[in-house]
């Protein structure tokens, strides 16, 4: 586990983004199409502190990314090659381009300097997205990741940033996954094992330049 220092160094602002995974409102918002996902993300308050990262990530001069799920009406370029994907199509509401599915859930912000990368196939935020590229040119050597779900996209998304080089930074009570008691051991069992493991606290305190925290 990093000191508070080195903590402070692995989240400098200007070579850090926070990733928002899937925090849209199809999936997250009233009209989620995974009603218990979107529960679990709200009574969890992980929603709520991943917009509370957001609006300090926008303070501290860290970008910002917004990683979107979604799919065309005709289904092109989809891929219906895991369980997952079919019943996805069997669901009450798509995840179709354009529509309000797509939109970043509330109470997350979107600035105007926030990119916001969609993919129309695959599990993973990162792989075949223009994700890389843009932390690249970005200058970014660290990734913070946040959202859901803790079962598919947000391992995904901390295993693909770790084989393409990046420090991944998991925040703990900023994912959700289901059933609840998932998330808390995979985070033990697997992700902290190639991640960074901190709370949401622990983000503001360093990019907030304030050292309310004690990390054994």
């Amino acid at each position: 586990m990093p000191s508070f220092e080195q903590l402070m160094e692995q989240l400098e602002a200007s070579t850090t983004a926070l990733l928002t995974v899937e925090c849209q409102e199809g999936v997250v918002g009233k009209d989620s199409a995974l009603p218990e996902l979107a529960a679990q993300a709200s009574s969890s308050g992980a929603l709520r502190n991943i917009a509370r990262l957001v609006g300090a990530a926008h303070d501290a001069g860290a970008q910002v990314l917004h990683a979107v799920a979604e799919r065309r009406p005709d289904g092109r370029g989809s891929n219906r090659n895991a369980r997952l994907f079919r019943a996805a199509e069997r669901l009450p509401v798509q995840q179709h381009t354009g529509t309000s599915a797509v939109r970043v859930a509330p109470p997350i912000e979107v600035a105007p300097e926030d990119i916001v990368v969609r993919r129309l196939h695959g599990l993973s935020p990162l792989a075949g997205t223009d994700v890389d590229p843009l932390l690249r040119n970005l200058g970014c050597r660290t990734l913070v990741v946040t959202g859901v779900s803790a079962n598919v996209a947000v391992p995904c998304a901390v295993f693909d940033a770790v084989n393409l080089g990046y420090t991944a930074v998991v925040v703990a009570d900023a994912i959700a996954g289901v059933p609840a008691e998932y998330t808390p051991a995979m985070i033990r069992n697997t992700l902290s094992l190639v991640a960074t493991i901190v709370t949401t606290e622990e983000v503001l305190s360093c990019w907030k330049g304030l050292r309310r925290i004690t990390r054994a």
